[in-house]
């Protein structure tokens, strides 16, 4: 299945500046992909599942959530695995791009998450 997704700072992550982002819950938080639940079902997921995101320039295992997104977007929280899935090019920002990107989904059931 063909997405777009969307890569964002929640104000989760912001709490945990203090915490850090070593925890165990900070690390599953940024492998947790959010998909609506129409296309989940689409591609067999429940809640929990994992999933291969792929992009033109890499690809990422996340856990799958169920969130409040129109169908064929799906949002992931910045963090390392998204870091893996992006290109180099900033169009001037000097931060890479990490939204709108066309992603191929599929199940997997054998990799880690952020792998």
């Amino acid at each position: 299945m063909r997405c777009v997704f969307i890569a964002g700072r929640t104000t989760k992550q912001g709490q945990y500046v203090n915490i850090g982002k070593d925890t165990d819950e900070y690390k599953m938080m940024v492998s947790t992909l959010q998909m609506n639940a129409q296309d989940m079902a689409q591609l067999g997921l429940t809640p929990g599942m994992s999933v291969r995101a792929r992009s033109e320039w890499g690809e990422a295992i996340f856990q799958c959530t169920v969130g409040e997104l129109p169908s064929g977007v799906v949002f992931v929280p910045y963090g390392p695995p998204t870091s893996q899935m992006g290109g180099g090019e900033t169009e001037g920002t000097g931060m890479p791009l990490q939204k709108g990107w066309e992603v191929e989904l599929e199940p997997v059931t054998d990799q880690p998450l952020g792998s």
